[in-house]
């Protein structure tokens, strides 16, 4: 079985090394973790890594999500990859500019570790309780 990947991307290092914890536990799965703290570093990991699963914050520097979001569902073609866009605001605009750019999903910070553990396992395929 090839290894599983998940990019998380904020330009926060407290709310990168909060996913990142949220996440750990699937690093006994076989889930690899990669961080990224800019939209063209998280670019470059994309085209580097291929990640199965991307945490994507919207507001940052050097390319926001949605630049990135679009690049790699719309320039890249990388459909197989699944980008779940985090967001401080959950206007109704960010959410029809976040579909219209291609992002699978959308989730608003504050967010429970609990619901990013479990949207990574559904999206990865992996069991619920790591069996």
């Amino acid at each position: 079985m090839k290894t599983m990947k998940i990019l998380i991307v904020d330009d926060e290092p407290h709310l990168r090394t909060l996913i990142q914890q949220a996440l750990e536990d699937l690093e006994d799965e076989g889930v690899d973790l990669f961080t990224a703290s800019n939209g063209e570093e998280a670019l470059e990991t994309i085209r580097e890594e291929e990640p199965n699963l991307v945490f994507l914050d919207v507001m940052m520097p050097r390319k926001n999500g949605f630049d990135v979001c679009h690049t790699v569902k719309k320039e890249l073609g990388l459909n197989h990859i699944h980008i779940i866009l985090l967001t401080a605001k959950g206007q109704e605009f960010d959410r029809q500019r976040g579909q219209e750019v291609g992002a699978d999903l959308y989730m608003t910070k504050p967010f429970d570790p609990d619901a990013l553990i479990a949207k990574a396992r559904s999206v990865l395929g992996l069991s619920a309780h790591g069996e």
